[in-house]
Formats: structure tokens, C-alpha cells, sequence
């Protein structure tokens, strides 16, 4: 893993400080070592992995496609977990990404607690910059819950997508991804 930008003793003396603002006995067995914990559950979440998005040459003219792909983030307005199921597709340009890679941009674009529009945008924008692409798409699924646990209370997923290139001129191209992402 490299090199992170996560402050876990910031996180711990933070999580330290929600506990004791809930009057939690911290010396409580139950919560010694929770401020440990989530600091270690946040880098795993969001901690950069190593990536090398190595290329092959390949001929292949259709859109290559990962399909519901399930992954959790935080909501940035209240730190509250999103679970995300997302499709991405690309139409290769003379090479491919290892069919692995499409879901390891997904957790590379993971950073941090995001916003489920600018997750979808900068999808696309990831796979266009790490391979020679005709144009990507993505869709994101997401059951937010900021509205699920509080507020609304509303069991209801929000849906985003994002279209570059030859996805967002072609139609029946886009319609095609839509229909396999859905059914």
C-alpha cells in the first residue's frame, strides 16, 4: 500500500472525543480500543492501494463491461455509510485494462467520504486517463444512509450516471449499457 494520507491519530482522538461527548465510560471494555478500530476501519476504506494499470494490446471493438460491483464510502455531509453498486464499461482504442483493473478504479476513486455524482464523473475520468479508450460510462446505484437511518427515512436508491465519447453520441450504444446494467 503506499503511502497514506490518512492521520489515524487525528481519527482516534477524534472518535475518542464523540465517545466522551456521549458521555461513554472510554475505560468501559467495550470501548478501549474503538477509537483504534474505526481509525483502522477508515484506512482500510480509504487508504491508497498501489495500482499499475498496465495495458495489453488487443483488437476486441465492444464495450467491455463490470457489472454491479458493490462497495460502501461515507457520505460527506454526515459521515454515514453509502453502499454503492456500480457499472462501468469502455470501448477499447487498440488496447484493454486488465478486467480486474475496472474494479480496482472504482476503490482507487475511493478516497474518501464522496458525493455519488462526483464518484460517477470522475469514474470515467479515471479509465479515460489510464487507458486509450473510445468512451466509458458509468452508473451508480447508491443507498445512502444519510436518508435511510435520519431525515426522510427513505428506503429508496438514488441512481447516477456519467457518459463520455462514443457512449454519450450513440444512442443505441448507451441504451445497450443501460439494459445490461439493469436486467
Amino acid at each position: 500500500m503506499a503511502k497514506s494520507r490518512i492521520n489515524t491519530s487525528k481519527i482516534e482522538k477524534g472518535v475518542s472525543l464523540i465517545l466522551e461527548g456521549m458521555s461513554i465510560d472510554l475505560s468501559d471494555r467495550n470501548y478501549i480500543d474503538t477509537p483504534d478500530r474505526y481509525a483502522r476501519f477508515i484506512l482500510e476504506m480509504f487508504g491508497r492501494k498501489e495500482t499499475d494499470y498496465a495495458t495489453f494490446p488487443e483488437e476486441f471493438t465492444d464495450f467491455i463491461l463490470l457489472r454491479r460491483h458493490t462497495m460502501y464510502s461515507l457520505c460527506p455531509h454526515h459521515l454515514l455509510p453509502v453502499e454503492f453498486e456500480a457499472s462501468v464499461a469502455y470501448i477499447p482504442n487498440g488496447e484493454v485494462l486488465g478486467l480486474s483493473k475496472l474494479a480496482r478504479v472504482l476503490d482507487d476513486v475511493n478516497t474518501g467520504p464522496l458525493l455519488q455524482e462526483k464518484f460517477t464523473k470522475d469514474v470515467v475520468a479515471a479509465i479515460t486517463s489510464y487507458c486509450n479508450i473510445k468512451g466509458a460510462a458509468c452508473m451508480v446505484t447508491g443507498q445512502h444512509g444519510c436518508t435511510k437511518i435520519r431525515g426522510v427515512k427513505s428506503n429508496a436508491k438514488f441512481i447516477t450516471y456519467h457518459l463520455s465519447d462514443i457512449f454519450k453520441e450513440d444512442e443505441l450504444l448507451s441504451r445497450r449499457f443501460f439494459d445490461l446494467c439493469l436486467h
